[in-house]
């Protein structure tokens, strides 16, 4: 399963403006509602009860939050880079400013864990956290999401 299967370019928000985990779940709850017809307050609240479970602030500057969300019909997600990195009460205590939120429908589980895999095996790649750090636009971001697993080789 490559990135591209699950993020479409208006799905990359390459300078989200936040001040909090919150606001940053709220702005992505609002986008992912709009682009895959679900209802945000579902999204939302979804989101913060699987916070409570445990953060999915992941270290590294890297967030990871995920749901499983009723009307879906395949995983899907969404890419943000923070402008200015916020608390996400990360393992390691840094702050947050690579996002990616992963959706997926409720019955979905190996589809699920195998995308929930996948993200966190590209994020572990340090060069790419840091050319997704330097980009600006939203294109260049989802190109670089888009490239085969393989080039993502850590």
């Amino acid at each position: 399963m490559d990135l591209s299967d699950l993020v479409i370019t208006d799905g990359v928000l390459p300078n989200l403006k936040a001040t909090s985990k919150k606001q940053a779940l709220q702005v992505l709850a609002a986008r992912a509602a709009e682009l895959f017809e679900l209802e945000e307050r579902t999204v939302l609240d979804l989101l913060m009860e699987r916070e409570r479970l445990g953060t999915t602030g992941v270290g590294s500057g890297v967030g990871i939050p995920h749901a499983k969300v009723p009307g879906l019909v395949k995983p899907c997600g969404l890419f943000a880079r923070i402008d200015e990195p916020v608390d996400f009460d990360a393992i390691d205590d840094q702050a947050v400013d690579l996002v990616f939120l992963l959706l997926a429908p409720e019955g979905a589980g190996a589809d699920h864990l195998k995308a929930l895999a996948r993200v966190s095996r590209m994020f572990r790649n340090k060069t790419l956290c840091e050319k997704l750090r330097a980009s600006r636009e939203k294109t260049a971001i989802f190109a670089l999401l888009s490239e085969p697993v393989d080039s993502h080789a850590a």
